[in-house]
């Protein structure tokens, strides 16, 4: 087994319940549950998710995430109190996510307001290689005295996203001393969700069932002497639907039958299965570093952690939502964060489930093609936000303005249109990295003429050429601009994509190739002046630009809005994540290392970073030219957007896509890993303070290990394979290690001269 490191929550505080409930959420891709305690706590929101299992509550609202009936749930009385770490004393604490198995477990020693003390203990996992699986222990021992412990637990079906109720009960049952479950339907009626629990309690207690206000709970009661413990083991079955062929009736006693298999196995049985499951993750997309910083590597394994618990590697009709499965944040819909921040992580480590992120938008042409009709565009427009079709999720208005009473709208699927050259760069690097032509020959080759599609009916003649105008770009605080730099080179990337795969795949289309070639010629592509930088839009070097220090030292926050309306910071030099910076980092082989390094020296001081996103690309584009120590202080920065010190940071869930950035600035940055004219090239450079970085990577037919030290690079590969390491092709298969020496590597991180070499 992998030495993993793991989680911990250093201590309890009412402040970071929810933060550390995000952090610590367990999943498996199928079903993610937050890290609530077991016992309720006031500010503590408790939440359960299945993937793509959404539903409408209202007219007025959009399609949510379904935040599930509460299972994790337990009341604990010990001789007659209640069991609450407000009250008495903590003695000792410890909370810990192990990522080497995905169990999370917390030990607690406290003493009542009585005086009298207890060791609580509790364990759980959400198993990886039965999806719908949760399985719990709860331990409690009497520390200096006899103890009449009362437990509580079941299903609570009057949980609810935000106080909006999306299912309707369907029934409950018992069945014999241990087992119970609940039938649910979306008030649409769309989908069933059945839960089945298994609860017994060790030593035998006094137990007996209720089912009242949509809660069904079993109730135990035992005496215990000083020094024994009592045990309460919980497995939880959750399935659901939205294929009617089989009963309900039948959907149900089938889901209680796997549910008792698992009983009879027990939870060390079930936890050494799923534990198997999470080895071979780890075997094929852990990330090894040595560092003086022992919080880097703790950063890593936590992003490989949720890129695996977050992503429905099961069902192509899923996507990654924006919190994950973490928490109801943006309503668990699906952005262009997928494509450009959460794909890359699989693409390079298991890249069928790539595959499957990209079928998803395919599966879902429809709705984007209708977008794009109403909008009388041709092609597919996909939707800014989505779920689980392909229509548009994005609310017409925001939050009502208290001040004024009114709505403000949201532009965001007005005019947010890059996610459509997002999809398809996110296309091309996939065939890139697998030569997966019978995707590309398909699903992919359909998704990319569709999307060339819009972008040339999108574009407008002005100024004798074509324009591409009343756009907003990655960068939300520029709103409705003309030729926004990274909208304008996607779009013709996306283009001409269109045209050399159709070429390729023997795809005929004549009108389609000739509208194409006018566009590719005459699309314009904003230049960089004479400082080398590259004007985000048609006006933004004209605008005012202003001091952004005291913003800047509150990242995330958007403090500017606090200060400056929405079309004040329009009008200024202010950007949330600098649009042409991410340009460079997602189109390398268009821009020189000088020409990015002159983009990031201007545009870095004008940018607040108050997405989370932005200073992980800053941090890529710095390693790129060489610039470590400022890269990893991004990086750094990039971690601390969910794991640093603020309590409320992750409340509503984690930042999936930051999880993506943390792998990436890693590999993408610190290893030099790109895809340039379609091929592998590596520029590595670590941080002074680490030792070594290894890690597996997948690249076409091979399964690869680099590993990088202050002095050598080795390489493992299962088939030969080509790649450019400092600007040298090299050619291996094997086991091969290189010296340092073997190459005259400039400042910048780069080979000053080139050749090949065969190993």
């Amino acid at each position: 087994m992998l030495n993993l490191t793991v989680l911990t929550e250093p201590a309890f505080c009412p402040h970071s319940l929810n933060k550390y409930a995000s952090v610590m959420a367990c999943g498996n891709g199928y079903m993610g549950i937050r890290a609530t305690h077991e016992e309720d706590y006031t500010r503590q929101t408790r939440g359960m998710y299945l993937a793509g299992l959404y539903h409408q509550a209202g007219r007025n609202e959009t399609n949510e995430l379904v935040n599930l009936p509460d299972i994790i749930g337990i009341d604990v009385e010990l001789d007659g109190e209640n069991f609450t770490l407000l009250a008495g004393e903590i003695l000792n604490w410890q909370r810990e996510l192990a990522f080497s198995n995905g169990e999370l477990r917390r030990s607690v020693l406290w003493r009542s307001s009585t005086g009298k003390s207890y060791r609580l203990e509790s364990r759980r996992f959400v198993s990886l290689d039965q999806l719908p699986l949760v399985a719990m222990q709860f331990s409690i021992t009497p520390v200096d005295g006899p103890a009449q412990i009362v437990l509580k637990t079941g299903i609570d079906a009057t949980q609810t996203n935000s106080g909006r109720q999306h299912l309707d009960e369907i029934s409950v049952r018992v069945f014999d001393q241990h087992f119970m479950q609940g039938i649910y339907e979306t008030q649409d009626r769309a989908s069933d969700v059945v839960i089945s629990a298994y609860c017994s309690v060790s030593p035998d207690a006094d137990s007996c069932f209720t089912a009242k206000n949509r809660r069904v709970t079993s109730h135990h009661s035992v005496n215990i002497a000083q020094g024994d413990t009592v045990t309460l083991d919980k497995l939880v079955w959750i399935t659901h639907r939205s294929d009617k062929a089989l009963s309900q009736d039948s959907f149900a006693r089938n889901a209680l039958s796997e549910l008792k298999v698992c009983a009879a196995r027990g939870y060390a049985s079930l936890l050494e299965s799923s534990s198997c499951a999470w080895e071979s993750v780890w075997r094929d997309s852990r990330v090894d570093v040595m560092s003086s910083e022992p919080q880097d590597q703790v950063a890593l394994d936590y992003a490989v952690w949720h890129l695996t618990a977050m992503t429905p590697a099961h069902d192509e009709r899923s996507s990654i939502a924006a919190k994950g499965l973490t928490g109801e944040g943006y309503k668990g819909h699906v952005f262009w964060d997928t494509e450009i921040f959460l794909l890359p992580f699989h693409l390079f480590t298991r890249p069928q489930i790539a595959r499957s992120l990209l079928r998803y938008r395919w599966l879902n042409l429809s709705g984007a093609r209708e977008k794009a009709r109403r909008n009388g565009w041709p092609g597919a427009l996909f939707p800014w936000e989505s779920a689980a079709s392909g229509q548009e999720e994005t609310p017409e208005f925001a939050a009502i303005n208290i001040r004024t009473g009114i709505r403000q709208k949201v532009a965001s699927a007005l005019a947010e249109h890059h996610i459509v050259a997002d999809i398809a760069w996110a296309i091309v690097a996939y065939w890139q990295a697998t030569h997966d032509d019978a995707f590309m020959r398909n699903e992919g080759l359909t998704l990319l003429m569709e999307t060339a599609a819009f972008w040339m009916g999108r574009a407008t003649e002005a100024n004798g050429r074509l324009e591409i105008h009343d756009v907003i770009g990655p960068d939300e605080y520029t709103e409705h601009v003309n030729n926004n730099a990274y909208t304008n080179y996607l779009a013709w990337h996306n283009v001409a994509s269109a045209v050399r795969f159709m070429a390729m795949f023997e795809r005929q289309d004549r009108r389609f190739t000739e509208n194409a070639a006018r566009f590719l010629e005459r699309l314009w592509l904003p230049e960089a002046n004479d400082d080398g930088v590259i004007p985000q839009d048609d006006t933004f070097l004209s605008k005012p630009a202003i001091d952004l220090s005291r913003y800047k030292e509150k990242a995330g926050k958007q403090t500017i809005l606090l200060d400056y309306s929405r079309a004040e910071v329009n009008e200024m030099q202010i950007l949330k994540q600098a649009d042409v910076v991410m340009l460079n980092y997602l189109l390398p082989e268009r821009f020189t290392v000088q020409q990015c390094a002159a983009n990031l020296a201007f545009y870095e001081p004008r940018t607040i970073h108050d997405s989370s996103l932005s200073k992980a690309i800053h941090g890529i584009v710095s390693a790129r030219g060489g610039d470590t120590e400022r890269a990893y202080a991004f990086w750094r920065d990039g971690i601390a957007i969910d794991l640093g010190d603020d309590p409320h940071s992750s409340d509503d869930g984690i930042h999936a896509a930051a999880t993506g950035a943390i792998w990436s600035g890693v590999i993408q940055g610190f290893a030099g890993i790109q895809i340039m004219e379609g091929e592998l090239h590596l520029a590595p450079k670590l941080p002074a303070h680490w030792q070594k970085l290894a890690f597996p990577l997948r690249w076409r037919n091979a399964r690869m290990r680099f590993i990088f030290e202050q002095d050598a690079v080795t390489v493992e590969t299962s088939a030969p394979v080509s790649f450019s390491l400092w600007g040298t092709t090299l050619r291996a298969c094997g086991h091969h290690v290189w010296s340092y020496k073997d190459f005259l590597i400039s400042d910048n991180g780069t080979a000053t001269t080139e050749g090949s070499h065969d190993a």
